[in-house]
């Protein structure tokens, strides 16, 4: 008996330590995929709260979203959290609601517009109602002080929670080639630690490449691994936070996660929201770079061929003992030690660096020639005959595709 009242003892204590509270913060993707990576959250359900009329669905909410019939209250894109407030305080848990997203809003987030995207929290406990009211005067002050206007936040006791359809569970996970959506205000309810928060980014001269990302950011951890991760280009590119951006000019603001500019002298020239497998990068890299009319990435991209005895020819047939890198991807490509003059007017290598590129079938123009391309950026590099000296394979590569670098300086590189 004793044992089985210690059981249910244990049992009460671990069920007091649960808390569940619902947040409604714009579309419920990028709100799940945020409450469900904080420490201490047990589980995040996408669905629907704060509406009036029965058994409301996807459908239901996008119909009323902008003209509901007279006595109806739509429903709010909803999350229901739950949490062990043992591990994560309701304090955190509210706060990190409030610096998720712009409550200032009215009926929308960022581009998606409609009361069903509206602000608001709706809470099972008193105590979870009196963190949401104290906190919203101390970030309403905040948000003040930086500009915003009034908060619209709904406050309510939930009344029911009416969980969504299931391919809108976890949708972020189920759609890798997408991005996390990011509409906070940048406006904290402290100073967050002087590694992450203190430093600032500012525009660099010429081109490069910002990376914006976030915490817990799924689609930011994938470009990560599978680019940037792997990226020895010279065009400078970096990663930041919206919060860390200092004097640049963007045609609008940041709304989602990962957002790549393209930056040119501290202006936007254009950018692409989500995640980007290597190639598409490398390609969408390479116009920045090069120019979408330039010679090089007409090569490049259009599979086209230098001009016999180029000026960029003319330049590196001489040059020293070094290698010669993919100018979009910066990997490493031919090596001068294999270099020889085939006398035809294009760069002559009697082999590539293992691995590094591609060979394949290529028929165009009536002709049988195999084509050469980067493995990792997908460029067009040119073709390979069997007639260099000595019966070995002649490497014909144009120039404009290609940067050099001397040999001594291999391993500075290296360390970038």
């Amino acid at each position: 008996m004793r044992t089985f009242l210690l059981i249910i003892g244990l049992t009460l204590a671990l069920a007091a330590k649960t808390q569940t509270i619902v947040f409604a913060a714009g579309c419920f993707w990028g709100v799940e995929k945020h409450f469900e990576n904080l420490p201490g959250v047990t589980d995040a359900v996408s669905g629907y709260a704060g509406g009036n009329y029965p058994d409301p669905d996807y459908d239901k909410v996008l119909k009323y979203r902008h003209h509901a019939s007279k006595g109806i209250v739509n429903y709010a894109e909803s999350v229901k959290v739950t949490y062990d407030d043992s591990t994560i305080s309701t304090e955190a848990l509210i706060k990190s609601f409030w610096e998720l997203h712009d409550p200032t809003q009215g009926n929308r987030q960022g581009n998606d517009r409609g009361n069903n995207y509206r602000s608001a929290i709706y809470y099972t406990t008193q105590e979870q109602k009196n963190i949401a009211e104290s906190t919203k005067a101390v970030f309403q002050k905040l948000l003040s002080k930086a500009g915003y206007g009034t908060i619209t936040t709904e406050i309510k006791p939930l009344d029911r929670f009416y969980p969504a359809e299931s391919y809108h569970q976890d949708y972020l996970k189920k759609n890798p080639f997408g991005y996390c959506p990011n509409h906070a205000t940048g406006v904290k309810f402290s100073k967050a630690s002087k590694k992450t928060d203190t430093r600032t980014i500012t525009p660099l001269k010429g081109k490069e490449v910002l990376v914006i990302e976030a915490p817990h950011c799924a689609f930011c951890e994938a470009f990560k691994m599978d680019v940037l991760d792997h990226y020895h280009g010279t065009l400078p590119m970096r990663t930041a936070y919206t919060s860390q951006l200092q004097g640049f000019t963007l045609k609008e603001n940041i709304q989602g996660t990962p957002t790549i500019l393209f930056i040119e002298n501290g202006k936007e020239r254009y950018r692409y929201v989500g995640y980007l497998d290597e190639k598409a990068f490398y390609k969408m890299l390479g116009a920045f770079k090069l120019g979408e009319k330039s010679e090089a990435f007409n090569v490049a991209y259009r599979k086209s061929t230098d001009s016999r005895f180029c000026k960029r020819y003319e330049k590196f047939k001489h040059t020293g003992d070094g290698v010669f890198i993919d100018t979009i991807s910066g990997d490493i490509l031919f090596d001068t030690r294999d270099r020889f003059d085939s006398g035809s007017g294009w760069l002559s290598f009697f082999k590539a660096v293992d691995g590094a590129v591609i060979e394949k079938e290529d028929n165009s123009y009536g002709m049988h020639r195999i084509e050469i391309i980067a493995k990792k950026s997908g460029a067009h590099l040119g073709h390979v005959f069997n007639d260099a000296p000595g019966g070995k394979r002649r490497f014909c590569i144009n120039a404009t595709v290609l940067e050099f670098v001397p040999r001594d300086k291999l391993k500075e590189r290296q360390k970038r």
